[in-house]
């Protein structure tokens, strides 16, 4: 009686290392595959068998060869060929979707990068009370039906504005940023932006924690700033007389008054 074990075995022998290599050969020619590497039991008889790969650019790749010995076959037979990665084998990264590898600063003139239907950080603007800058003032007093009917209607309003959870996450990241509070540049500043009177406010919910500046000398000229953040180009900035240059020195040579020569 052939047991488990048996048709097992069968798989691991020689015989059938032999069988795999030559399958192999046929498959792939005999000056890609190496020496027989290992053997991996993946079932009741059947047997991967492993060959090294000396294929140009594979480096520690292998060949991979799948046997089955069924009970009562005097044999084996290949299930499969395929070349799989070793331990040391170089392969690509992860593929990652260009949506979630692209950054800040990534897009050129031309490209485009659609948002999500479902993207959390807008809603449709009827749903926020607020049909959009071009809506007449009283139309935000109509309740949302109303003013989605009208905005649709008369093609007024942007279709979708910035959630709550958008403006929280564009806030925080502003605050966080080079125009935030923490950074060294407003650290060392005599004042904070919002005493300075190159600050111009923003309308909506994020006017009372920033700005944009609008001082061609800072370095957060046309960027939005928070109000805590400064820089030395403040408007009330003034020289403290320890930060006045000292005077000049006296001149070694005279350039500045006239000779009087001798007439002769």
């Amino acid at each position: 009686m052939t047991t488990e074990d048996d048709v097992t075995a069968t798989a691991l022998t020689a015989a059938a290392i032999e069988t795999a290599r030559a399958v192999l050969v046929e498959q792939v020619g005999a000056d890609v595959v190496g020496d027989h590497v290992e053997a991996v039991r993946e079932d009741d008889g059947v047997v991967t068998h492993y060959f090294a790969c000396t294929q140009s650019g594979y480096p520690g790749w292998r060949w991979a060869v799948t046997v089955a010995h069924a009970p009562g076959q005097e044999s084996v037979t290949v299930d499969e060929v395929v070349m799989l990665p070793g331990d040391e084998a170089i392969i690509a990264p992860a593929w990652v979707p260009w949506r979630e590898r692209i950054r800040p600063g990534d897009l050129s003139p031309g490209d485009v990068l659609p948002v999500e239907e479902d993207d959390p950080r807008l809603v449709p603007a009827y749903l926020s009370g607020d049909p959009g800058d071009l809506a007449p003032r009283d139309a935000v007093q109509l309740d949302r039906q109303q003013v989605k009917e009208v905005s649709e209607e008369l093609g007024l309003g942007r279709v979708r504005v910035l959630s709550l959870e958008g403006r929280e996450l564009a806030a925080q990241r502003w605050y966080d940023g080079d125009q935030g509070p923490d950074v060294p540049l407003a650290q060392s500043a005599p004042a904070k932006c919002w005493s300075c009177g190159f600050l111009v406010r923003l309308a909506g919910p994020l006017a009372d924690t920033f700005g944009v500046c609008a001082n061609e000398y800072a370095n957060d000229d046309g960027r939005v700033v928070a109000f805590l953040h400064g820089c030395g180009a403040h408007s009330d900035a003034q020289l403290r007389k320890k930060q006045l240059p000292p005077p000049l020195p006296d001149p070694v040579f005279d350039t500045l008054s006239e000779d009087d020569f001798e007439k002769f």
